[in-house]
């Protein structure tokens, strides 16, 4: 399931805060980025349809099916595939020879691959 930068919003809301009612992702997102009560509405539904948050009566409450790790890991795949040619080694090797990587990225990177445990 591919989510859109639309429906990422309602997931990060619902995320951080848990169980949220449509009208209260409707007041949050209209306090945000403007939108409409509509179009949250609209949003909302996209997300049901597609499997990622489930509506509970009453009040509409929205409960986020999917969790955000889930989200990233089948967002990184996609990305791997696209465009590293489904080899996560040239992703690393793209973030790890940026130039404009500080040093104290660079050191926490080397670190993260040191400690990544055998086998996994």
């Amino acid at each position: 399931m591919k989510l859109f930068d639309s429906e990422l919003r309602i997931m990060n809301i619902l995320w951080e805060k848990g169980d949220t009612t449509a009208k209260g992702l409707a007041e949050i997102l209209a306090e945000q980025i403007g939108w409409s009560k509509t179009t949250t509405y609209t949003v909302i539904k996209k997300c049901i349809d597609k499997g990622a948050a489930s509506r509970i009566d009453p009040n509409f409450l929205c409960h986020a099916l999917v969790t955000r790790q889930q989200t990233q890991e089948r967002e990184t795949d996609e990305l791997i595939d696209k465009m590293f040619g489904g080899r996560p080694e040239q992703l690393i090797a793209s973030i790890l020879w940026r130039k404009d990587l500080s040093p104290e990225v660079r050191e926490s990177l080397k670190n993260l691959v040191n400690d990544l445990p055998e086998g996994n």
